[in-house]
C-alpha cells in the first residue's frame, strides 16, 4: 500500500516513516519543505536514516503550494495519507502568527483539496491538545468544549478539525484527527521542553520555568504515539454513519509536574539545573491530561512507556547527537 506522509523530516514524521517503511507491505513517500524554523541539519540527519530504508522515498516540497502539492499527490495516488506537517510551537505562534496561517490553514486546506480530488482510503492528520484551551476540564475528553483556544497555534489546529468535519460531511472523505499530548523522545525538536531543559542543564544556563514549574504536562513517549497513528490509519471511520470524521486524543494520561520533569533530567544528565521561576504565560494551560477512553475503545490504544524509561532513551540520544556527556 502507498502512504503519503507530510512533515517527514519532522520529529513525529520521521518516526512514523521509519515504522511504516520498515514494513515490506508499505511504499512510503515522505514530503517536507525543510524550512529553517529550526535546525535543517537535524532534519537532514533524520532523513539520512530514513533514506537507507528500501520502502521510503523523499520529495522536498511545500504542501502550502497548492499546484506543487496537488501534482505530487495526483502522481503518487496514495492509498493512505498521514498529514503531520505544520508550523508548531505554542509560544512562537504569538510572535509570528502569519507562519501558522500559511502552513496550518492554507496548507491544510491544500491537503484536503488533494484528498477530495483523489480520495485515499483514510487520511489521518495531527491536531493538538492545545485546542482545549481555557475551557478544558481534567482529563481532557474529545467531546469537551474546544471553542476557546488560548494560542494562535491552538486556534489553527481547532480550525483544521472544523474544516475536516466539513470535508468529510460534504465529500465523503474518511478523515481522523489526532490530538497529541506533549510528545517527547529521541530526535525531538530543539524548541521543545526536553531539549531546551537538557541543553540548559548541560551548559550551565538557567531554565525559565513558567508558573514556578508547577504546571502539569501529559508527557507521551514517541513510540506510543507512533503506534497509535499507525493503528488508527488502518481503522477508517465506519460507514455508512455520517460524517466519516473522528477526533481522538493520543496521550499518556499520567500528567507530571514540570519541576519533577526537570529533576529527572538532572539525575540522568548528572548536572544540576539553574532555575528561573517565572509567572504563567497567557497562552499556557495549567494542566494537560488526555482521556484515553475513546481511543482505547476504538483501536485498543494503551501507552506502554513510563516517563522514567522514555527519558532514559531521550537522554541517551541527546548526549550522542549533541555531544553532551556526564
Amino acid at each position: 500500500m502507498k502512504i503519503l506522509v507530510t512533515g517527514a523530516a519532522g520529529f513525529i514524521g520521521m518516526h512514523v516513516c521509519q515504522k511504516l517503511a520498515s514494513t515490506k507491505r508499505c511504499e512510503v513517500l515522505g514530503l517536507d519543505n525543510l524550512n529553517d524554523y529550526y535546525s535543517v541539519e537535524l532534519k537532514r540527519a533524520r532523513l539520512a536514516g530514513l533514506e537507507k530504508l528500501e520502502g521510503f522515498r523523499f520529495v522536498r516540497a511545500d504542501f502550502a503550494d497548492a499546484a506543487e502539492f496537488g501534482g505530487i499527490f495526483k502522481n503518487f495516488q496514495p492509498d493512505y495519507v498521514i498529514h503531520l506537517g505544520a508550523q508548531a510551537n505554542v509560544r512562537y505562534s504569538a510572535k509570528n502568527p502569519a507562519a501558522y496561517l500559511q502552513s496550518n490553514l492554507i496548507g491544510f486546506a491544500n491537503v484536503l483539496e488533494a484528498c477530495r480530488a483523489h480520495p485515499p482510503k483514510h487520511a489521518v492528520f495531527a491536531s493538538s491538545s492545545s485546542v482545549y484551551g481555557a475551557s478544558a476540564k481534567v482529563p481532557f475528553a474529545e467531546d469537551d468544549d474546544t471553542s476557546h483556544p488560548l494560542s494562535v497555534y491552538g486556534a489553527t489546529k481547532k480550525s483544521n478539525e472544523v474544516l475536516a468535519h466539513s470535508y468529510a460531511h460534504l465529500f465523503g472523505l474518511n478523515l481522523t484527527g489526532l490530538r497529541f499530548f506533549n510528545v517527547y523522545g529521541p530526535w525531538g525538536r530543539p524548541d521543545t521542553a526536553p531539549t531546551l531543559f537538557a541543553s540548559a542543564i548541560c551548559e550551565g544556563r538557567p531554565i525559565d520555568l513558567y508558573a514556578g514549574g508547577k504546571q502539569l504536562r501529559d508527557f507521551t513517549y514517541i513510540d506510543d504515539v507512533v503506534d497509535g497513528i499507525v493503528k488508527m490509519l488502518l481503522y477508517p471511520p465506519e460507514r455508512p454513519t455520517p460524517p466519516s470524521f473522528r477526533i481522538f486524543n493520543l496521550g499518556h494520561h499520567r500528567p507530571v509536574e514540570v519541576m519533577l520533569f526537570v529533576r529527572m533530567l538532572e539525575q540522568l544528565l548528572g548536572h544540576p539545573a539553574q532555575l528561573n521561576l517565572l509567572p504563567a504565560q497567557p497562552a499556557d494551560v495549567p494542566v494537560t491530561c488526555a482521556s484515553l477512553d475513546r481511543v482505547s475503545a476504538a483501536i485498543g490504544y494503551t501507552p506502554k512507556t513510563p516517563l522514567e524509561e522514555g527519558l532514559k532513551h531521550f537522554v541517551k540520544w541527546f548526549q550522542d547527537y549533541y555531544g553532551h556527556k556526564k
